[in-house]
């Protein structure tokens, strides 16, 4: 018998990206192999500029904070390899798919791309830049955050015989994108407001019913 059966079920981070333009969007979704070791947030105040020596602007904001999210992934097909018989794909092409799939969340669309070339060869003056997948960053129920993927660097550490890549480890920088980002009737706009609702509720959880963590919104108590 192999496994607990009575042991909690893992979940695993993901991203996923939907192309909005789509009449009937189909999501793809890039399962985390191994969730990452640590997970970095910066948040950033937006307060307002210029306010210095004018008292009452002290504490003013413009809007949410801005946040990056820094991670590392892991992506490893040995164990694949050990079974080719059932992963020919892993065999002929290593983890060429699954790094593949996360570098196409900062390409534009090579059918757009070609469309744009075309107009500009017609003629047409100005050309719109392509828009990107709508991104979601999946990291269990209470964060399901609206980003934009700023910046990929990938660390090939084996290969096979024919030099694809079958070890590798991603970092991944995101940019949280919020209500103040995006237009009113975005996807991305209602998961903001949903996700700093969820946030307020647990802050409330955290302030006031769980003191053991040390934190305490009395500045009276020590």
């Amino acid at each position: 018998m192999s496994g607990f059966p009575d042991s909690p079920r893992l979940t695993k981070g993901a991203l996923a990206s939907l192309d909005l333009a789509n009449p009937v969007p189909i999501p793809k979704v890039i399962v985390f192999q191994y969730n990452p070791e640590s997970l970095s947030r910066t948040l950033q105040a937006q307060g307002i500029s210029g306010s210095a020596g004018v008292r009452t602007e002290a504490y003013r904001l413009k809007g949410p904070p801005s946040e990056k999210i820094d991670l590392e992934i892991e992506i490893d097909a040995t164990d694949k390899l050990e079974h080719s018989d059932q992963n020919p794909t892993a065999t002929t092409m290593g983890i060429y798919p699954q790094l593949s799939a996360l570098e196409l969340m900062i390409y534009p669309t090579t059918s757009l791309v070609l469309q744009n070339a075309a107009m500009l060869s017609a003629g047409t003056l100005e050309i719109i830049p392509p828009v990107g997948p709508f991104t979601l960053f999946i990291y269990g129920a209470k964060r399901i955050l609206p980003v934009r993927l700023t910046d990929i660097k990938i660390t090939e550490q084996d290969h096979d015989t024919n030099l694809n890549p079958i070890r590798a480890k991603v970092s991944l920088g995101l940019q949280v994108l919020t209500y103040a980002d995006l237009d009113s009737s975005h996807l991305g706009y209602r998961l903001s407001i949903v996700n700093q609702v969820l946030k307020e509720a647990m802050a409330s959880i955290g302030s006031v019913s769980d003191p053991s963590f040390g934190l305490s919104t009395n500045p009276g108590l020590g």
